[in-house]
């Protein structure tokens, strides 16, 4: 058993200020830090995802923009891997697969944004390529969403999407769980 920490899209637009804030990102990317210093503590491998945004329409994470850099309380040092994606999922058209498989990677712990979505993609597509996963819930973030008119509050959205991640495809954790274990 090999494992590494896999930090999706903790990103400035995601802050106060930025072009797609979330709820709780301060609190969530807190809790990613605390997450990256027990790896770095212990040298363990970590891969930052980075979204940049290709679509004509897009509106956030826009290239060669503040907005799309990765935050400054996850920052990555020289030596961490840092993967860019195009799209919600991390696997899809990167080199992410490849680069575990070459490190003999089983087992992943994910943290990041937007839960709904990139994490959400994510922690699936892991599951399915064979991948062991904790996913630090409260190091995760996300917004309200809108169905048939209906608000549904970013609580909600982040209850049920983690909900339904946990037990077949990942084990949802706290942070202060994850770290009393590790």
């Amino acid at each position: 058993m090999k494992t590494a920490l896999l930090i999706i899209d903790v990103q400035n637009d995601y802050f106060e200020n930025g072009t797609m804030t979330l709820v709780g990102s301060n609190k969530a990317s807190s809790n990613a830090r605390q997450i990256l210093d027990r790896f770095r503590a212990n040298n363990l491998p970590v891969i930052h995802i980075q979204h940049i945004s290709t679509r004509p329409t897009a509106t956030f994470f826009l290239p060669n923009t503040q907005g799309a850099e990765i935050h400054s309380n996850v920052k990555p040092f020289e030596q961490e891997k840092v993967i860019i994606k195009h799209y919600p999922n991390s696997f899809r058209e990167t080199e992410l697969l490849d680069y575990l498989n070459s490190k003999n990677i089983t087992d992943l712990v994910i943290c990041g944004m937007m839960t709904h979505m990139c994490v959400d993609a994510t922690t699936r597509a892991a599951k399915d390529f064979g991948f062991n996963i904790v996913l630090i819930g409260d190091a995760c973030a996300t917004k309200d969403l809108e169905i048939d008119r209906q608000v549904v509050k970013a609580e909600g959205v982040q209850k049920s999407f983690l909900a339904a991640l946990n037990y077949f495809y990942s084990t949802v954790k706290t942070t202060k769980q994850y770290l009393d274990e590790n």
